[in-house]
């Protein structure tokens, strides 16, 4: 079993890889900058966005992980990814992980994500999609930055159910290595919170908060709880408390 993995090297790729290494499986890794090669895994350059060395990379290839992701250009990523794959010809199996909403919410990240999957969908490879929560690591990125405000914002209605990535690993590994399956119940944490309450619960020091009403169509898609995994989610094991403490 060939597989390729894109974003390896970025904070779910760190958790997927060594769970993905085995007997009977090469793991090859696309990266934007070079790296040596290792033991178990060995690494090509290319450009998604760019859609550049991505030929290469898949050549012998016979499953696909697509992991990686960043701020803009998922949509651009994922349409490089489709063409390069029907070039390639020998990708049996594509496994994307995309984001909880990405059909409803009215924000351009998550539009992208949707383009995305329409694009591995529409690949002509057969697929699996899994919409995962936002990451533990960064929700308490987002809660640092705002926790340094001396007011802390509290939007009325705004929830989230932050999943560990190594829960995220445990089941794109499990997905990568089972038949394509579509899109697949969706992946979230065991609770939700509200977001002040994370928050708060990453500072040192108690500060005063501020009700924070959220307008528009994005506010009523948060209150809507559109961001929030269905009755029929997966959930993950580790809470935000679980997560908190080992750190």
């Amino acid at each position: 079993m060939k597989i390729l993995v894109t974003g390896g090297t970025g904070t779910l790729g760190r958790h997927v890889l060594p769970r993905l290494v085995g007997p009977g499986r090469e793991v090859r890794v696309l990266t934007r900058r070079a790296r040596p090669d290792t033991a178990d895994v060995a690494y090509r350059v290319g450009d998604l966005v760019a859609g550049t060395g991505l030929d290469g990379a898949l050549e012998g290839v016979d499953t696909v992980l697509h992991l990686a992701g960043g701020a803009k250009g998922d949509d651009t990523a994922a349409r490089h990814l489709a063409a390069a794959m029907a070039r390639a010809g020998g990708v049996r199996h594509v496994v994307m992980v995309s984001v909880i909403g990405a059909a409803t919410m009215p924000l351009g990240w998550f539009r992208a994500k949707r383009d995305a999957e329409l694009a591995v969908a529409d690949s002509g490879v057969p697929w699996t999609v899994l919409r995962a929560a936002q990451f533990h690591d960064l929700v308490r990125d987002v809660a640092g930055k705002v926790g340094k405000l001396p007011v802390l914002p509290a939007p009325g209605g705004l929830r989230f159910e932050p999943v560990d990535a190594r829960d995220v690993a445990d089941r794109l590994v499990a997905l990568t290595l089972a038949a394509p399956a579509g899109l697949v119940p969706d992946l979230a944490g065991p609770r939700d919170y509200a977001f002040a309450d994370l928050v708060r619960s990453t500072l040192k020091r108690r500060r005063p908060t501020l009700p924070v009403p959220l307008a528009g169509k994005v506010g009523r898609a948060y209150r809507n709880g559109e961001n929030l995994a269905g009755a029929d989610a997966v959930r993950g094991t580790r809470t935000w408390e679980d997560f908190l403490a080992g750190r």
